[in-house]
């Protein structure tokens, strides 16, 4: 194969490169399924008072949990943000009765350059992947297809969580 043939084969191997490529799961003590989207936003699931100090020490601002108050663990995570220094935003999320008031509150709160950078979560990353799904499409520009795959790398969409992720998206063009 020519050097010709070699860099055009690569270069289409690489525009056809998963869109969610730069979604890095990384080992974080105390924080289970940590995905690093990019310099400024993490997703993932349950997160205690350790995963919370390791969080501070990676710099991250705000803390968004959409875990409902009866999740185990909560208010202990909670209590740590504000030892620790970190905002701590509770918008609690239903999975199976998604309320579109949250998806409202979380495009404000990561549109908020003082809650940045932020680490996303909720139990175990399906609604925080959800919640991303819509921020990719209605703030940054992506397609519903593309911004499922990137929630789909950080964590399973529920076919509820998809359907409501598609369907706010689709309402709020």
């Amino acid at each position: 194969m020519s050097a010709y043939r070699l860099v055009a084969a690569l270069a289409v191997a690489m525009l056809a490169a998963p869109v969610f490529a730069q979604v890095k799961k990384v080992e974080v003590p105390g924080v289970t399924n940590f995905n690093q989207i990019d310099a400024v936003f993490a997703c993932g699931g349950a997160t205690d008072a350790t995963g919370v100090a390791n969080l501070k020490k990676q710099g991250f601002a705000s803390i968004i949990s959409f875990r409902l108050p009866t999740e185990q663990g909560v208010a202990e995570e909670e209590a740590a943000g504000k030892t620790k220094g970190i905002k701590y935003i509770h918008l609690p999320l239903n999975g199976a009765m998604p309320d579109p008031k949250v998806a409202d509150e979380f495009l404000a709160a990561v549109s908020d350059k003082a809650n940045q950078p932020a680490y996303i979560h909720c139990g175990g990353g399906g609604r925080a992947a959800s919640m991303w799904m819509i921020k990719r499409a209605l703030k940054d520009g992506w397609t519903a297809d593309r911004a499922a795959e990137e929630a789909n790398a950080i964590a399973m969409l529920s076919p509820a969580l998809k359907t409501f992720a598609t369907n706010y998206i689709a309402a709020h063009k």
